[in-house]
């Protein structure tokens, strides 16, 4: 089954990647490996804002940490051409959590990613990861993650 047909069947469509905020691009690519500019959780309803440990819950998180994947896929999408079916795999994701200062769940927020990526993507959508805390992210968002990305 093409990735497409996963995303299809998980009820995805990827949308129309962002343009940059400020003086960056969305992704480099860099032989086979394709970088992807922090993407930011937001929904049909736009930004997904909270801090976790104050007004969030960690599922709440967790859905918000998803949008940032489906987000990261639109860019790998956008980086092959329009043609997702040339990623061969998620390497390595980077999340960044809003969150209090005793809050400790940013993998259980950032799971939110991981586990929607593997879901849809199969071993292809293993990655190593880091999850860590920030007092605070643009634009008041909950989430913000990274990724590197291997394409054919």
């Amino acid at each position: 089954m093409s990735i497409e047909e996963k995303l299809a069947n998980l009820g995805v469509t990827l949308p129309n990647p962002t343009a940059p905020a400020a003086n960056y691009v969305p992704f480099v690519q860099v032989g086979d490996i394709v970088y992807v500019s922090g993407q930011v959780s937001a929904g049909p309803d736009g930004l997904i804002q909270g801090k976790l440990g104050a007004d969030m819950s960690v599922e709440e998180g967790a859905a918000a940490a998803k949008t940032c994947a489906i987000s990261l896929l639109a860019q790998v999408k956008a980086a092959c051409g329009g043609d997702i079916e040339r990623l061969v795999r998620v390497v390595k994701l980077t999340g960044f959590v809003n969150s209090t200062a005793d809050f400790g769940d940013q993998p259980k927020v950032i799971n939110g990613a991981s586990d929607f990526l593997v879901e849809a993507l199969g071993d292809a959508g293993r990655h190593s990861r880091s999850a860590v805390s920030a007092a605070s992210l643009p634009f008041g968002v909950a989430v913000e993650i990274e990724g590197i990305f291997q394409i054919a």
